[in-house]
């Protein structure tokens, strides 16, 4: 036997076969291309080796690259699988020319029977019955002569045709003539080879098969039949062994041909003869032989119990099994299904892309794939997924285990033809084996999904209440943005609270359903349509399959809701549906609906649905639920947690609530910018944490606060960030957030304080309201007192004095959801850090039911509540109670991991990402336009190379995790003097790369995901996210690499390692290393004694440099600000008349880069300019061809809705 082999294929044909090799003890040698580099068959194999090139002619077609790689490797013999080489007679010569065997017929064999005019002489004369048809056709005319002779219709065939190519039925002597030259060029172009014939068709014809196995020495065995007549477009779907129906005699004779043609050239290996089975006649007719091993070989393995690769491999190894003496015993009956990523409903045209959510059934079926959850289907393959076969005992029996196979198995993210697959194999025409290769023709397939003709502005999949539980390591919960109007939707139709529902900003989708529905529309009132009658809002609507939804323009509001009866069925990713769209994971694909996606409609009856069945019947809702959407809104808030006097001016937080906000054109789903006078605060910086007296040590947001960054408010929503270095003057109370949803650019906020019982009255009355599908009575509004008492800010819950062993304690009210804990001064004190670790184990110990989540910042805790189980005064006598049972914080110790990372300095993604902030938010600020630079001059370092040095020996402390999103941490230096002083981004910039290493304040962040960010930017590192958990560092359920109290210190590499290094970290085929260790606090102290000297002599140093730098540019960047926050003059469109058809704004946003000029020619549809808004990138196109006759915009200009951006002179 063979020592080593080489596969020359992919997908899961490679797989089974390594499957079958390592069996038998087998070393295995994988080749693959760039695109496949990850694959399963790569992951499995004891060796692989890469193959240089695009698409398959380059790659698995290339016969020298093949043969190289099986030399290079030392293996003996070469198994091609089927498709790609398998047939190719010049290469397996060529691997018996090099000594290498090759796994299969004979090159003499693969070519008699690979041209099927040479292929029928052959069956002729081992007496295999023929249809009639003709030779080689020289010409037309013949072709013409022949098929009068043979009568219409008739098969026009390539001789060296396979996989349907170079197939053509004929119906008349026109349909012939235009054919005839189409499938000669076909042949020519897949097959290097012209040739055709004609053969009568069969009307009611079935596929039949005979597997056959030659030992090259004249014996031959028939491994039974298959049927495969279930085809579309001359692709099999389902193969099953026995062949249905099939009288005894005639299976016989079936086998006996199939040998005896065998026998007639001596056939080695693994072979197919193919028969046509005309039912009506009972009669068949030799089709072809395919010179290789079957996709569908595993049900002739499944009734037989053999290996068929072993097989092969055997007799190519030349210990052949005794064929002579050999009589197959065929037990039971088994069946297959190809699983395709295919979309039935656009004529099976290929869908690659990400598969989401991969689920196989594990009981009495066998699975032969090579994807799993986040493999990548390539548009240069074959779309072939996986196949599913089961084994009965008798038909009936393997029926029903294939329809339970195909029900408990679930495929998101891409296309496929699972569903076609369910609904084929449930006809009763199939049960009664009543089967042909035409027989799909007349199948209606009837997918459970909503079509996206038109996807809207921002159209996304969320449920309710979205991701919680992770907002400790940077997860936001996503969800609805008006909880409200998405819970009454799903109400209304009777869906469980959790099912999926669609939310559309401004202008909403259009949706073509394919199944019965019952929708249901709330939120912003549009213009809807149903099949272009309007549809009302807040009731059920009855949709039939066929109809389209259009749902239309905001008239009133942001945001629309849909609802659909039984939910939208989207893989759950960390416990819900919700897409975040920055993160790319949740709803459909992990981002905003696109033209042409399909979205499934839950089939709840299916074992492989995860959606919970419907609750109640459809039902409106009470007209005094629907809320009015206004240009002015006044929203209800609890003040905290950062208040008067400690952060701001009393007269400050007395303006604040005074004050109409107007709504900021860029206001998306992260947060709501606000446009308002500058707040007072009673502090000149944010000391250790940033230049800006609104920078705060980073601390966990609760949802709803309004957040000022800098001197401009943003409201804090469901895909915001948990944890950051800006203080919060207000929070949203829970029952008023669904306002925020609503709120447009352009309309004005009114702050309304309330007080925490208020708050919670509201949240149980919306609750009701829900539940009831009624009105409840209205709450009054109770406002509290603002004022500072005993020096102390009303935002105070309580406060605990600083006594020995203990730090002082501040309980802040962040909304009536959320407690914000405060240990000691507005510092950075790692035992501060330390305390709430050990108040976190203290608590989980006894955690009274209602507090539903900890997230620790850098000197907080932030404790999620639900105040309607637990209310605010218990959950504080708790926590007081609690707070004088912990130890003395100098005796704390905590595990920690010493992990090193690779980081590129300086790379281009991260200079790229400084480049654009600076042609789009601000061409000039102290930090541009070199962030290193700026970092060395502010902390008086002697040059670039100096703060090179610090951020490779440095080692990062880990005190926090979410700094922005996904795990992304916020790091400390151990030593101080490592804690290089920077100011943030003023404003944020838009964009980051994922895996960008930035320092802010004196800590330092990895960012997780692409994504907006203020931390000043030195270089790149390994992903620390891995969304489908790839790689064995990453804890099962937990795909964030870091964890509190980590140590990160980095290590430099080029560029091109990284981006190496990166690729292989995501796949799983490198780990880093991660040494365990104990952080004690009595050490470190030990530490900072012993160097106190160099400490004290440092900060010095950097204090002079840092005041320095700041009073260089105070003045000016307040100034530049300032200009920022005043929106530039808007045009007026009537002036622009003059120059042609106006192209305007769909969208608020900043306008990011023109991609015309005045003089250039354009056609209808062809993009223009790129609109930048809700941290997105929207490509506006021409509304008609013509020349560009005037540009009303340039690059970095802020536009809102319907300004003019260009002309078209028509």
């Amino acid at each position: 036997m063979f020592s080593k082999v080489l596969i020359a294929n992919r997908g899961e044909i490679a797989v089974r076969t390594i499957r079958t090799l390592k069996a038998m003890g087998v070393g295995s040698v994988a080749v693959y291309s760039h695109q496949d580099r990850h694959s399963l068959h790569v992951t499995l194999a004891d060796e692989s080796v890469a193959l240089t090139g695009n698409g398959a002619s380059e790659t698995y077609l290339d016969k020298a690259q093949i043969l190289s790689a099986a030399k290079h490797t030392g293996a003996e013999a070469i198994i091609p699988g089927y498709g790609f080489l398998s047939e190719n007679a010049d290469f397996a010569e060529a691997c018996e020319a090099d000594g290498i065997a090759f796994i299969g017929p004979t090159p003499h064999q693969m070519r008699e029977f690979g041209l099927k005019h040479r292929a029928r002489e052959l069956a002729e004369a081992a007496g295999v019955p023929l249809a009639p048809g003709s030779g080689l056709l020289e010409s037309l005319d013949e072709a013409l002569q022949t098929a009068n002779r043979l009568g219409y219709p008739v098969m026009l065939k390539s001789t060296a045709g396979g996989g349907g190519i170079g197939l053509t039925r004929c119906n008349s002597e026109s349909e012939l003539r235009d054919a005839f030259e189409t499938v000669r060029r076909q042949g020519q172009s897949f097959f290097n080879d012209s040739g055709v014939f004609l053969e009568r068709f069969i009307a009611r014809a079935r596929h039949v098969e005979v597997q056959i196995f030659g030992d090259g020495q004249g014996n031959v065995v028939a491994l039974g039949e298959r049927d495969c007549s279930l085809q579309r477009r001359n692709q099999k779907v389902v193969e099953e062994t026995p062949a249905p129906n099939l009288p005894a005699a005639t299976r016989q004779k079936m086998l006996d041909a199939a040998v005896s043609l065998g026998q007639s050239v001596n056939y080695r290996s693994a072979g197919t003869v193919e028969y046509i089975y005309d039912a009506d006649r009972d009669e068949f007719y030799f089709l072809e032989v395919n010179t290789r091993l079957q996709v569908e070989h595993p049900v002739t393995e499944s009734v037989t119990s053999l290996d068929l690769i072993e097989w092969m491999l055997k007799i190519a190894a030349g210990e052949s099994p005794d064929l002579a003496g050999f009589e197959p015993e065929l037990n039971g009956a088994s069946m297959e299904v190809r699983i395709y990523a295919e979309d039935p409903l656009k004529d099976f045209q290929p869908s690659p892309g990400e598969l989401t959510d991969v689920h196989w059934p594990e009981d009495n079926v066998r699975v032969d794939t090579w994807v799993e959850n986040g493999s990548e289907v390539s548009a240069h393959y074959d779309p072939m997924i996986a196949k599913l076969i089961v084994h009965g005992k008798d038909r009936r029996e393997a029926l029903a285990q294939l329809k339970a196979a195909l029900a408990e198995t679930r495929l998101m993210g891409i296309a496929t033809n699972l569903d076609y697959l369910r609904q084929v194999v449930a006809q009763q025409s199939f049960a009664d084996g009543i089967v042909s290769t035409c027989a799909l023709e007349r199948f209606e397939f009837k997918p459970a999904v909503a079509e996206v003709v038109k996807p809207g502005t921002y159209t996304t999949v969320q449920d309710y209440p979205g991701r919680v539980g992770y907002w400790n390591i940077g997860v936001p919960p996503s969800g609805p943005m008006d909880d409200y109007a998405f819970r009454i939707a799903n109400r209304i139709v009777g869906n469980h609270s959790e099912a999926a529902g669609l939310e559309a900003t401004l202008i909403g989708p259009s949706l073509k359903f394919h199944k019965d529905s019952v929708v249901a529309l709330t939120g912003a009132l549009t213009e809807a349509t149903l099949d272009n009658k309007p549809v009302e809002f807040w009731k059920p609507i009855t949709v039939k399959a066929g109809q389209v939804l259009t749902v239309g323009k905001a008239i009133k509001g942001c945001r629309t809701y849909l609802a659909v009866r039984g939910g939208f069925d989207v893989p759950v990713y960390l416990g819900s549906r919700s897409t975040f769209a920055l993160g790319q994971f949740g709803g459909h694909g992990g981002r905003p609906l696109r033209p042409g996606d399909m979205l499934g409609i839950s089939q709840i009856s299916l074992p492989a649905c995860t959606t919970t069945a419907p609750t109640h019947d459809p039902a409106p809702a009470d007209p005094d639920l629907i809320p009015h959407y206004p240009d002015h809104w006044e929203i209800g808030v609890l003040y905290g947690p950062h208040g008067a006097p400690d952060f701001f001016t009393e007269q400050s937080i007395e303006k604040f609530f005074e004050q109409d906000w107007e709504v900021h054109y860029n206001s998306n789903r992260l947060g709501i910018r606000l446009n308002g006078p500058k707040p007072e605060f009673t502090r000149a910086d944010g000391g250790e944490a940033g230049l800006h007296p609104s920078n705060i040590h980073d601390c966990e947001y609760a949802i709803g606060s309004i957040n000022f960054t800098g001197d401009m408010p943003v409201i804090l929503t469901r895909d915001g960030p948990s944890l950051g270095g800006f203080v919060c003057p207000a929070t949203i109370a829970k029952a008023e957030l669904w306002k925020v949803g609503q709120v447009k650019p352009g309309d004005t906020i009114r702050f309304v304080a309330i007080d925490n019982d208020t708050a919670v009255e509201l949240s149980e009355r919306q609750e009701l309201a829900v539940k009831s599908l009624m009105a409840p009575p209205m709450v009054d509004l109770v406002k509290p007192d603002l004022a500072p008492e005993n020096g102390l800010s009303a935002t105070i819950l309580a406060h605990l004095e600083e006594t020995d062993g203990r730090p002082e304690v501040t309980y802040r009210q962040a909304g009536d959801q959320y407690i914000l804990l405060e240990y000691g001064a507005n510092v950075m004190d790692l035992g501060f850090r330390l305390r709430i670790h050990a108040l976190m184990e203290a608590i989980a110990d006894l955690q009274p039911n209602g507090l539903l989540e900890l997230s620790p910042g850098v000197r907080s805790l932030q404790l999620r509540y639900d105040a309607r189980i637990l209310p605010q005064a218990a959950l504080m006598e708790y926590l007081l109670d609690l707070e004088a049972t912990l130890p003395p914080t100098d005796e704390l110790k905590v595990r920690s991991r010493v992990i090193h990372l690779p980081m590129a300095f300086e790379d281009s993604a991260t200079l790229e990402a400084v480049d654009k902030y600076r042609q789009s938010v601000r061409d000039t600020a102290p930090w541009l336009p070199n962030n290193v630079d700026f970092m060395q001059r502010i902390n008086g370092l002697p040059s670039r190379e100096a703060v090179r040095d610090i951020l490779f020996s440095a080692r990062y402390l880990v005190l926090g995790l979410g700094d922005v999103y996904l795990g992304a941490p916020c790091a400390v230096p151990l030593d101080p003097r490592h804690r290089m002083l920077t100011s943030k981004y003023n404003p944020a910039r838009t964009y980051t790369a994922e895996g960008t290493v930035g320092i802010g304040g004196v800590y330092m962040c990895i960012y997780g995901m692409d994504s907006p960010g203020g931390y000043q930017l030195v270089g790149r590192t390994l992903p620390i996210w891995n969304k489908y958990l790839k790689n064995p560092q990453f804890a099962e359920g937990a795909p964030w690499l870091l964890r509190f109290f980590d140590q990160v210190c980095y290590y430099p590499v080029t560029e091109a390692e990284l981006d190496e290094k990166r690729d292989q970290f995501r796949a799983g085929q490198l780990t880093v290393k991660i040494e365990e260790e104990t952080f004690d606090l009595k050490s470190h102290q030990a530490f900072l004694d012993a160097n106190a000297d160099a400490i004290a002599e440092f900060r010095e140093l950097q204090q002079v440099a840092y005041a320095k730098e700041v009073a260089l540019w105070k003045d000016s960047e307040a100034e530049e600000l300032d200009k920022l926050a005043k929106a530039p003059p808007k045009a007026d469109a009537s002036d622009l008349a003059k120059f042609g058809e106006l192209v305007s704004a769909e969208i608020a946003g900043n306008i990011w880069k023109c991609l015309v000029k005045p003089g250039d020619t354009v056609a209808e549809g062809d993009p223009l300019v790129i609109v930048e808004a809700m941290k997105m990138e929207f490509e506006i196109n021409a509304t008609q061809a013509g020349e560009i006759s005037a540009m009303h915009v340039e690059p970095g200009k802020a536009v809102t809705p319907g300004e003019p951006l260009l002309s078209i002179k028509i």
